[in-house]
């Protein structure tokens, strides 16, 4: 599988994409890459080869305090990590990338006087049986949008 790239505009984006079709990587996953490491060298100011790891840590704060979302700056820095660790063989560099976990939300408890309504709602004993063996499996009824955004 060929990935269309345009000309490349330097060696190390060169030898990064070569490094990636090496892998096998997708062409979302290359452009992803691609696009992560611009961001970097962007606002290094410089090529990602003279990078410090104190130039990785406060790229990865910058990208935190901006508001980028938590998946955007996972992926960014899994592309980051991919240019110094497979392209650049830097590992002190790819050492200084973490991910943040993004937050986990408890879905909402009902409690017992409110169970106890919505079985008391049920229409006959039939609905009820149904609706107390759902909620004893610990089948919950999800919102249009779910509880993670997904449908």
């Amino acid at each position: 599988m060929t990935n269309q790239h345009p000309a490349p505009a330097a060696p190390l984006r060169a030898r990064m994409i070569a490094d990636m079709s090496a892998r096998n990587l997708g062409p979302a996953s290359q452009t992803s890459h691609l696009r992560a490491c611009k961001r970097f060298a962007s606002w290094l100011g410089r090529s990602p080869e003279t990078a410090s790891p104190d130039d990785v840590k406060h790229f990865q704060l910058h990208l935190i305090e901006s508001g980028t979302s938590i998946c955007t700056r996972n992926q960014t820095m899994t592309g980051v990590m991919f240019l110094f660790r497979v392209t650049l063989r830097r590992h002190d560099l790819a050492a200084e990338v973490f991910h943040l976990k993004k937050p986990v939300k408890v879905p909402v408890a009902l409690s017992r006087n409110e169970v106890r309504r919505i079985l008391a709602m049920a229409p006959c004993l039939k609905a009820r049986v149904m609706l107390s063996l759902a909620y004893g499996c610990g089948l919950r009824a999800r919102s249009s949008a779910g509880t993670d955004g997904r449908r």
